[in-house]
C-alpha cells in the first residue's frame, strides 16, 4: 500500500495558513462566540431597561453599544474569514475595523467617566480628572487611525488591519492608561466605604462590580503586552493584532454589565451604594431634651443621652430612608449585608417589674423624654417627591 503525499502548493491559500495566522483566526472565532453569547444573556435585562421610563445618559450608551459592538465584529469577521475579498478590496476596507473600535472604547469610557463621577458624589476633580484622560484617549486613536495598513496576507486568507510602525500601539496604551485610572478610582471608593460597612473582599467586590472593572484592565492590560512585546516573524505577521478584538468585546460586555449594575436612577450616573446616604450623625439629648443632627454620608444612627441622675444611653440603629427604586424595581434592594456581619453587642435580659420600679421610678417632672430629630438634606431632587 503506497502512502499519497499532498505536496502544499497545491492547496489553496485559503488552507495554507502560516501558524499565527491560523491562531488568529481561532482567536477570532472565540471573540464572536463571547460576542454571540453576551447579546444573548443580556436581551432579557435590556428589554426590562429598555421599557423603563426616561433616557438618560447612560442608558442611551447602553443601547448604543449593544447596537454597534455586535455589528462590527459581524462585519470584521466576513472580512476575516471571506476566501472571496481581494486585496484591492481589503484596501478600502481595513481602517473600518480601527475606526469603529475608536467609536466603541471612547463611548465604554464616557460610560467610566459618569459612573464613577457618580459614586464620588458628583466630585468635579474626578469628572475633569477622568474628562481629560478620556479626551486625551479619543485624539491619540484618532491619530493613530491613520497609521493602520493591509496586512500583506495572500489573497483568499482574509483582511486584516495592522500597524505600520510599532507606536501605533498607543492606541490601546491611551485606552490602558483610562481604564487604569477608572479602576483604581472604583476600588478606592470601595475601600472608604469600609469604615462604615465592614465587608469581606468577596462580598465587596460583587457589591460594588469591582471585579467588572478589573476584568477590563487586566485584558487591556494584556493587549498592550502584545503590542510592544511580542515580536511578528514577517510584515504578514498579524501576531500584533491578535488580541486586540476580544478586548475590544471584553471591555464593552463588561461595561454593559457596570450599567446595569447601577442600584437606583441612571440618571447623573447614580449613585454609590456602598454607603447608605443620610443626613443623621451625633446626636444627643441634654434636659429631657434631644437633638439630632450631622453631616451627610454618615451612619444611621441615633444616640439619645441623658443627663438627667443616671440614667441610661440609648443607640437606636436602624433609622433607614426608604432606598429609591432601581431602574428595575429591584436594584435599590442591596442583596450584600446591610449591617455589620459581626455585631457584638451584650445581651441584657428584660428586667422584672420590681427592678423596673427601683431602677427607673421617677418623679413626674422627669418622666419621659423629648427627642427632636434635625435631618439635612442635601442634593434635593424635586423629581423624587413625585
Amino acid at each position: 500500500m503506497s502512502n499519497i503525499t499532498i505536496s502544499p502548493d497545491i492547496l489553496p491559500n485559503s488552507l495554507r495558513l502560516p501558524p499565527h495566522l491560523s491562531a488568529h483566526k481561532y482567536f477570532f472565532v472565540c471573540t464572536l462566540t463571547v460576542a454571540a453569547w453576551d447579546t444573548l444573556v443580556l436581551s432579557p435585562r435590556s428589554w426590562k431597561l429598555f421599557k423603563t421610563e426616561g433616557w438618560p445618559a447612560l442608558k442611551i450608551i447602553f443601547f448604543f453599544l449593544r447596537f454597534l459592538m455586535p455589528v462590527e465584529f459581524v462585519i470584521v469577521g466576513v472580512a476575516f474569514f471571506d476566501s472571496g475579498w481581494s486585496r484591492s478590496a481589503c484596501q478600502r476596507f481595513f481602517l473600518f475595523e480601527p475606526i469603529c473600535t475608536a467609536v466603541l472604547l471612547a463611548t465604554c469610557s464616557a460610560v467610566h467617566v459618569i459612573r464613577v463621577h457618580g459614586i464620588y458624589d458628583k466630585n468635579r476633580s474626578v469628572l475633569y480628572g477622568l474628562g481629560s484622560l478620556l479626551a486625551l484617549q479619543i485624539v491619540i486613536t484618532a491619530i493613530c487611525c491613520g497609521f493602520y495598513r493591509s496586512v500583506p496576507i495572500l489573497d483568499e486568507q482574509g483582511c486584516i488591519a495592522g500597524p505600520k510602525h510599532n507606536w501605533v500601539g498607543v492606541y490601546w496604551l491611551s485606552a490602558t492608561l483610562f481604564y487604569m485610572a477608572s479602576c483604581a478610582l472604583a476600588v478606592n471608593r470601595s475601600v472608604q466605604s469600609l469604615s462604615v460597612q465592614n465587608l469581606n473582599p468577596w462580598k465587596l467586590m460583587l457589591r460594588d462590580g469591582l471585579n467588572l472593572y478589573g476584568a477590563i484592565c487586566l485584558v487591556n492590560v494584556v493587549n498592550v503586552l502584545f503590542w510592544f512585546i511580542i515580536k511578528p516573524d514577517s510584515d504578514a505577521d498579524s501576531i500584533k493584532t491578535i488580541v486586540t478584538s476580544m478586548t475590544a468585546v471584553i471591555t464593552t460586555t463588561m461595561t454593559l454589565r457596570i450599567i446595569l449594575s447601577v442600584r437606583g436612577s441612571l440618571s447623573y450616573g447614580g449613585s454609590f451604594t456602598g454607603v447608605w446616604s443620610s443626613s443623621t450623625g451625633t446626636h444627643s439629648a441634654s434636659g429631657g431634651t434631644g437633638s439630632a443632627r450631622g453631616p451627610t454620608n454618615a451612619p444611621s444612627v441615633l444616640q439619645i443621652t441623658s443627663h438627667t441622675h443616671s440614667a441610661p444611653t440609648y443607640t437606636i440603629d436602624g433609622i433607614h430612608q426608604k432606598a429609591d427604586p432601581g431602574w428595575d424595581s429591584t436594584e435599590g434592594k442591596n442583596d450584600i449585608l446591610s449591617t455589620p456581619e459581626h455585631d457584638h453587642k451584650p445581651f441584657v435580659p428584660p428586667l422584672k417589674d420590681s427592678e423596673y420600679d427601683a431602677v427607673y421610678a421617677k418623679p413626674a417632672s422627669l418622666r419621659g423624654v423629648k427627642i427632636t430629630v434635625d435631618r439635612e438634606i442635601a442634593d434635593f431632587d424635586p423629581s423624587r417627591t413625585k
